[in-house]
């Protein structure tokens, strides 16, 4: 596990964005652990949160040209590795869109920079039916730049649905690109093996993993 992977894990337990106990999914799945990024809620907790992002991409050499952060959640999460990313020297432009278009003054449901041209990197927190991602996928043709991969929190790396695939892999496989997590299904595993107040939920993970989980 790469020192970043930990710091983040550790952080959204901190943060209680990272909770362990019996939890129903939308899909009627009854998981183990439960990912919320939405309580990344102070500067703190985001500044960290979007270090952890940016140190993710930079190590992947995924080639690109802007960041797009989906309405709503994707917004701040883009804002955050964009600064994070420049406080790393690499000033990168953002956008991001409105759920709906405005009619009066600059118009338009987009916000920031052209994205015609460009690639594109969708930032998001997790994919779980891929329907946000198709959306932003879809945004961005529109606005004539080229979606060049994703880049999210959390990987549960478990089938969606009765598909033999992930979530995530079934975007990569839609649609060609790759999809980028900061940690998965496999470092929570790592984590809790070494920390002694998880280890009550290690069976649980295990017992997850090899119901529903696309990864070894």
């Amino acid at each position: 596990m790469h020192p970043h992977q930990r710091q983040f894990l550790e952080a959204a337990l901190s943060r209680d964005a990272l909770r362990f106990g019996q939890f129903t999914l939308k899909s009627g799945r009854i998981s183990p652990y439960f990912f919320n990024a939405g309580r990344f809620d102070s500067g703190g907790a985001m500044a960290a949160l979007g270090q952890a992002y940016a140190h993710t991409l930079l190590e992947s050499n995924v080639a690109f040209d802007v960041l797009f952060g989906p309405a709503y959640k994707g917004i701040p999460l883009a804002t955050a590795v964009a600064v994070a990313l420049a406080g790393l020297g690499r000033d990168v432009p953002l956008t991001f869109n409105r759920k709906e278009a405005k009619d009066h003054g600059e118009g338009g449901s987009l916000i920031g920079a052209s994205l015609g041209g460009k690639r594109v990197l969708i930032v998001d927190d997790v994919i779980t039916a891929g329907t946000a991602i198709r959306e932003s996928i879809d945004i961005i043709r529109a606005a004539g730049g080229t979606p060049c991969g994703v880049l999210i929190a959390l990987d549960r790396q478990e089938r969606a649905g009765d598909s033999e695939l992930s979530a995530t892999d079934a975007v990569r496989s839609e649609f060609g690109i790759p999809v980028l997590a900061i940690a998965g299904l496999g470092e929570l595993m790592q984590l809790a093996e070494g920390r002694a107040d998880l280890a009550a939920h290690q069976q649980a993970l295990l017992a997850y993993r090899r119901q529903y989980g696309t990864a070894p």
